[in-house]
């Protein structure tokens, strides 16, 4: 393992430490997907999986998580096991990042703050499945992910399929927008709904592939510091049965309001209910939208790596 930073407990994997060190493409992964967003033990299989997808597309897969105080950057299988067998993981955004350094506590990561020690480690696209943003009724509540603000002040490229769909869509095009968050369609200017290949919102901009991406993302690099989003619809002949789709989403949203759900605990507790609801339907589609986002993100990080800097 490299030393720990000074100004902060880093810890690279041998491999990713020597891929950054030689300028080769790295992709980086959460792991509340691992940790919270699937069942066990269908999480374990699922992490070597989406780590394969990276290098199949031609990068070293960094998968991201805090544990004892330290913040990894690319697991070991001993270490993949914890993080997909401990349930009381804890859920680890920004603002939990500080308490879990200081205090050796362990955790998984979320979208921001995986962007967020991605950066600080020199890593530059991320592969995710679904972005947080603006919650239903958040106008009442105040709910609004933690993504949102840590993508507009973080420089890198984040592959995925759209935003959650128990998500108000437009709202966090909307808040993306006041964020100057650049967010480009992968061969389509119709913004992804997860496990559905269309949301109903349209988008400005489109690239038709990797290189593209990658030359959008230095172009912003260049310019000022935040993140471009590359939004990557799963193919319509994989995604989930539109009249499940709407059906199992208004019994989960149902569901969390009548156990008075609040925060953080709102995704997993409908993912959750989806995975029942639906008998498994969503967790094979939210596994396939990963490892097609994993992909991708390894292609657009060769791209990016193969540009002259």
């Amino acid at each position: 393992m490299q030393p720990d930073s000074p100004a902060l407990p880093l810890r690279l994997s041998p491999e990713v430490a020597d891929a950054l060190a030689d300028a080769r493409p790295v992709v980086a992964l959460e792991s509340t997907l691992l940790a919270h967003g699937l069942p066990r033990p269908a999480n374990r299989a699922a992490a070597d999986q989406v780590e394969g997808a990276v290098r199949a597309g031609g990068a070293v897969p960094a998968t991201i998580a805090v544990l004892d105080g330290v913040a990894h950057v690319g697991l070991t299988p001993d270490e993949t096991d914890r993080v997909c067998a401990d349930p009381d993981l804890a859920k680890l955004g920004v603002r939990d990042l500080p308490v879990a350094l200081a205090l050796g506590g362990s955790g998984a990561t979320t979208v921001s703050s995986t962007a967020l020690l991605a950066a600080r480690a020199g890593i530059e696209v991320f592969a995710t499945g679904g972005l947080g943003g603006v919650h239903r009724q958040a106008a009442d509540t105040f709910d609004e992910s933690a993504d949102l603000t840590a993508l507009a002040r973080t420089s890198l490229v984040v592959v995925c399929a759209g935003v959650k769909s128990i998500l108000d869509v437009p709202a966090t095009l909307e808040r993306l927008e006041s964020l100057s968050v650049t967010v480009v369609g992968h061969r389509t200017r119709v913004f992804p709904g997860f496990y559905v290949a269309d949301s109903g919102s349209v988008l400005d901009w489109s690239v038709d592939d990797a290189e593209q991406a990658a030359a959008v993302f230095a172009a912003r690099r260049g310019l000022t510091p935040g993140a471009v989003v590359v939004a990557n619809p799963l193919p319509v002949a994989e995604q989930l049965d539109r009249e499940l789709h709407d059906r199992v989403i208004a019994g989960a949203l149902a569901a969390a309001e009548a156990a008075g759900v609040r925060g953080k605990e709102v995704t997993p507790f409908v993912l959750d209910h989806l995975h029942r609801a639906s008998e498994g339907a969503t967790l094979a589609v939210n596994v396939r939208l990963v490892l097609h986002n994993a992909e991708l993100a390894g292609r657009i990080a060769a791209a990016l790596a193969a540009l002259p800097r």
